[in-house]
């Protein structure tokens, strides 16, 4: 038996050694592409690793007078005050609202889109759509609320619509049960040509062979996209919808504060705005940093459920 570990424990530590050398040798083979990596690597250790420090002033009366270590260590308070404040259920209830109708309507387009434009055979109408459904990534978020809002007021584009159809106008940012409406709309609207660069370049993954014997046992247009370009797709969809399962409570928060008011935080105040609010504008730090670690943490548990049960179902996942 001892034997038997022993050997065990060899042929572990010669693969480590292989491994660590196949690494060093790769590294020297490819100099190049490792520098090219350094600036991302770079980014996430400034930029997400480095902060983490920071998280420990969730547990603290912070002052910047005394610094992180100096101030007064509070426990869970700032999470209890939260826990049982007032704003708790509403900003739950709408980052959950908000996550799940972009999950719904969100997701979808880009692959629907994909699926469509896969199908096209003219190359020029092809790219033309391409290219209209990417601009709106690439202007600036200041402009996009800015154009959302003069489509919305009471003399906008939208209100005109309204009217021609025999509605009466009204101002759709004023109105709280229109925001998470124009919210989500407005977002597949800027982001579904984006979306659709990562599907189209593994439908281009897909082997035209199947698509031949799919022709061949007589299966039509629909009938290839269900069973062939559909299953082609899949993992990529479930990898990606991981991540999105993931980021369901970190609904960005500058869009929302370009949008909402006073008037409409009953559906428009988010997790991530109350942290902006509580955090910068009321210089309440220590209690905005754990309303964020508690956010962080259950997106943390969200990309581990969703990682587990797509693994369970259909063997493809993320680790």
């Amino acid at each position: 038996m001892n034997t038997l570990n022993s050997n065990t424990t060899s042929l572990t530590l010669n693969a480590k050694k292989r491994s660590a050398w196949g690494l060093l040798n790769d590294i020297r083979k490819n100099k190049l592409l490792y520098v090219m990596l350094l600036p991302v690597l770079a980014f996430y250790v400034v930029f997400h690793y480095v902060p983490m420090y920071g998280a420990i002033i969730a547990f603290k009366d912070f002052s910047p007078r005394l610094g992180i270590w100096g101030s007064d260590w509070a426990g869970l308070d700032h999470f209890r005050t939260f826990f049982t404040g007032a704003y708790f259920w509403r900003t739950i209830k709408n980052t959950i609202l908000i996550s799940f109708y972009e999950l719904i309507f969100g997701f979808p387009a880009p692959i629907i889109l994909a699926l469509l434009l896969n199908e096209v055979k003219n190359s020029l109408f092809k790219r033309t759509v391409q290219t209209v459904t990417y601009l709106p990534h690439f202007i600036s978020l200041v402009v996009i609320c800015g154009i959302i809002k003069d489509f919305t007021v009471s003399g906008g584009v939208i209100n005109d619509i309204i009217v021609f159809f025999g509605g009466e106008r009204v101002s759709l940012l004023l109105e709280a049960e229109w925001f998470r409406t124009i919210y989500v709309s407005s977002g597949v609207w800027q982001h579904i040509g984006w979306g659709t660069i990562i599907f189209l370049a593994a439908l281009s993954g897909v082997d035209q062979e199947q698509y031949e014997a799919a022709r061949m046992d007589g299966a039509g247009r629909w009938k290839q996209m269900l069973h062939v370009t559909l299953p082609g797709l899949m993992p990529t969809i479930v990898i990606l919808l991981i991540l999105n399962i993931g980021r369901m409570m970190n609904v960005g928060f500058e869009k929302i504060i370009l949008l909402y008011n006073p008037g409409t935080y009953e559906t428009a105040d988010v997790i991530s705005s109350y942290v902006y609010r509580v955090g910068l504008q009321d210089f309440n730090y220590s209690f905005s940093s754990a309303v964020g670690l508690f956010n962080s943490v259950i997106n943390f548990v969200l990309v581990i459920f969703s990682n587990w049960i797509s693994r369970k179902l259909n063997d493809t996942s993320l680790w």
